[in-house]
């Protein structure tokens, strides 16, 4: 039998050998089995098969009592549960060739510890999202496409399974009272999930996946979504302790690019991060994360960003990093920017430089204070400096398409200069955009800064030309 690969997934499952396989311990190897096709099961023989895998897994959870299933060690709980299954699929063989058995065993053991149906889909390194509709309804996006796969899962109850398997890792909850949340698994990947009789179509997961390596700006460079002109640009903002705000839709790449940035962050330095849901895989030795916390099942103990970020202040930072500022802490962000803790990073959801400026201005009165609108604007003016702007473009690419820097306020007008750009062209036969990254020629405000903090750019890194084209 060949080696059987399975990937490290957010299950924890190692690779399975030869010596290992379900399929080389149960049955006899000289018994030939008959052919058997997994897109070939009739309705009545795949409804015997999951019951039978049902009636195996409740036999397994009831033999360990719950010891074996909060094991701190994943691989040795692994072996463990694996052994149990393998030793009873010998005792009891499914209604199927023993060619499928050990496919069964792995199965029982997704449902068992992982996340069910699922775990194949983690196996593949090109998914960068996974979308589920409802028991019977399961879409992953490859490259920027939707496909539909052929995952299911047995009924409602099944989904909501996985989903609860997810958030207990982190303290929360998903039932009646508490219908949608949003989590993490231990890859980093981003969870959200709703049930019914919010979702009509039954439970509903959305997995953003990130990887188990955080990408630089060199691996995003390779994947052409900046230049390195642009690349030296933000490592200088970073390194000189300007204030960064990422600014894009879903999907754009946002918190991607705030922990490639980060990585110029000297390892000398504390830095606190805050988040709703832990993404942040900052390299520093330095960081001290923080996560809000939802109310209880009795409407208290939330710890929201906007507490968390009044905390870090008096946590000695020198820099704090918002994974994503979407409310009332904006004005808390725009306080400690303005009050000595320059170098600060967060994301917000924004279409254009500009809309950053007017979603500040409203998440600030969303703080509850009746401030005119000139001095918000002067806030924000004096705290950002730096607007990145990303974009998901048609066909699945990934873009920084503008790089803006505040410069100060005229009257009433928060005054914007953009140093880089990214223009559309059209279509290639492929179906993806084409277009070119260009500097627009103007140099940067901050050159003083940038010198005094070592960052010597040149002038002709600001000089107006193309800078890399997409055919």
């Amino acid at each position: 039998m060949e080696q059987t690969e399975r990937p490290h997934s957010p299950g924890g499952w190692r690779t399975l050998t030869a010596k290992e396989t379900v399929g080389s311990t149960i049955g006899p190897s000289s018994v030939t089995p008959p052919p058997f096709s997994v897109t070939a099961i009739t309705s009545d023989h795949r409804t015997a098969i999951d019951r039978y895998k049902r009636a195996i897994q409740k036999q397994i959870v009831d033999a360990v009592g719950g010891s074996k299933l909060k094991m701190p060690n994943p691989e040795t709980q692994r072996n463990e549960i694996r052994s149990l299954i393998i030793k009873q699929i010998a005792q009891d063989p499914p209604p199927a060739p023993v060619a499928e058995h050990e496919r069964i065993a792995r199965e029982i053991l997704d449902d068992i510890l992982g996340l069910g149906p699922l775990e194949p889909l983690f196996a593949d390194p090109s998914i960068s999202d996974i979308l589920v509709n409802g028991p019977q309804e399961v879409y992953v996006e490859r490259r920027g496409v939707l496909e539909l796969t052929d995952v299911q899962f047995r009924d409602d109850d099944h989904v909501i399974q996985v989903i609860r398997r997810i958030v207990e890792r982190i303290n929360r909850r998903v039932d009646d009272s508490s219908p949608m949340v949003d989590a993490r698994l231990p890859d980093g990947s981003r969870v959200n999930a709703i049930i019914p009789p919010l979702s009509l179509r039954g439970p509903a997961i959305s997995i953003r996946r990130f990887g188990n390596k955080a990408r630089t700006l060199e691996d995003l460079i390779r994947l052409h979504m900046l230049t390195p002109e642009i690349a030296n640009y933000l490592r200088a903002a970073v390194k000189s302790r300007l204030n960064v705000v990422i600014s894009g839709g879903t999907g754009s790449g946002k918190t991607t690019l705030l922990n490639a940035l980060s990585h110029s962050i000297p390892d000398t330095e504390r830095i606190v991060t805050i988040e709703d849901s832990a993404e942040l895989k900052l390299q520093q030795r330095h960081v001290l994360p923080l996560e809000a916390r939802p109310a209880n099942i009795e409407g208290k103990g939330a710890v929201t960003v906007r507490d968390l970020v009044r905390n870090a202040l008096r946590m000695r930072p020198d820099r704090i990093v918002i994974g994503e500022c979407r409310g009332s802490e904006a004005f808390d962000m725009l306080q400690a920017m303005n009050t000595g803790h320059n170098g600060s990073l967060t994301t917000l959801h924004a279409n254009t430089p500009r809309d950053v400026l007017t979603r500040l201005e409203t998440m600030v009165l969303m703080a509850g204070y009746d401030l005119p609108v000139r001095v918000v604007r002067q806030q924000i003016a004096s705290a950002v400096n730096v607007i990145v702007q990303t974009n998901r473009l048609i066909g699945g690419l990934r873009r920084v398409t503008s790089v803006t820097e505040i410069t100060g306020m005229e009257q009433d007008v928060i005054c914007m200069q953009e140093l880089f750009n990214y223009q559309q062209q059209g279509m290639s036969p492929t179906g993806t955009v084409t277009g070119f990254f260009q500097s627009t020629g103007v140099r940067t405000h901050y050159s003083e800064q940038m010198n005094t903090a070592g960052c010597r750019l040149g002038q002709d890194l600001f000089a107006e030309r193309i800078l890399h084209r997409d055919y």
